[in-house]
């Protein structure tokens, strides 16, 4: 005889791609600009003057491997 019981699984919620994907769009905008300002704000592609951009992200950029001097 046999004690093993089996319990229903209940079918994994789907996933509505619908709801989703601006949210992944709007994600996807704000790593692109965070890149820009961590990567390339600097120089002839600045849109501020002065350093300050680079100055607050500067232990980011050498984190992410940029190099910045």
């Amino acid at each position: 005889m046999s004690d093993t019981t089996f319990a229903p699984v209940a079918a994994p919620a789907s996933i509505p791609v619908g709801e989703i994907l601006p949210w992944a769009i709007f994600g996807g905008l704000l790593m692109i600009i965070a890149i820009y300002f961590v990567g390339t704000e600097e120089g002839a592609m600045a849109l501020f003057s002065g350093g300050y951009v680079h100055e607050f992200v500067h232990d980011g950029r050498h984190l992410l491997g940029f190099p910045c001097h």
